[in-house]
């Protein structure tokens, strides 16, 4: 059996690439066009996340970055979850909830009261994952992508 090192990772500019081809990756093999904010998001993940009092974590394996996931300061106090993704060979190992646990222990650092995320309906095992870590649905949110049809939170 081969064993791993897998860890969990604040964002370094050395991950920028691996930011934007990560997450290009997902959305293009679930069948999702692009748009405009995801544009913005991936190609200045500085800009339009840290800076703003977000943060980016990623899974590595081997010292490869495998995955990764987002956290967007809200106005009302919150943290919206955003692009996360683990690559298909390294899926089923708990680097997702250990992406998850980085960002509400963060999340939780700040003061926030709740998570956030907008998904897509057809995104099951990545619904399953959030329902297990404790999110619930919300009614419809204004949201700026065409593919969110489900809300969800997780009040901390």
């Amino acid at each position: 059996m081969t064993q791993f090192h897998d860890q969990i990772v604040a964002y370094t500019p050395a991950h920028r690439e691996a930011w934007k081809r990560l997450n290009e990756e997902w959305l293009v093999a679930d069948g999702f066009v692009l748009e405009e904010k995801d544009h913005r998001t991936l190609g200045d993940p500085e800009g339009e996340i840290l800076s703003k009092g977000g943060r980016i974590f990623f899974a590595e394996r081997d010292g490869a970055a495998v995955g990764c996931c987002g956290l967007i300061a809200m106005a009302d106090g919150g943290y919206e979850v955003t692009k996360m993704t683990i690559r298909p060979e390294a899926r089923g190992g708990g680097l997702a909830i250990r992406l998850l646990e980085a960002c509400e222990a963060a999340a939780r650092a700040e003061g926030a009261h709740r998570l956030y995320l907008e998904t897509s309906s057809t995104l099951g095992p990545a619904l399953a994952l959030y329902a297990r870590f404790g999110f619930v649905n919300l009614p419809p949110q204004p949201t700026p992508y065409a593919r969110a049809d489900v809300w969800m939170e997780k009040r901390l």
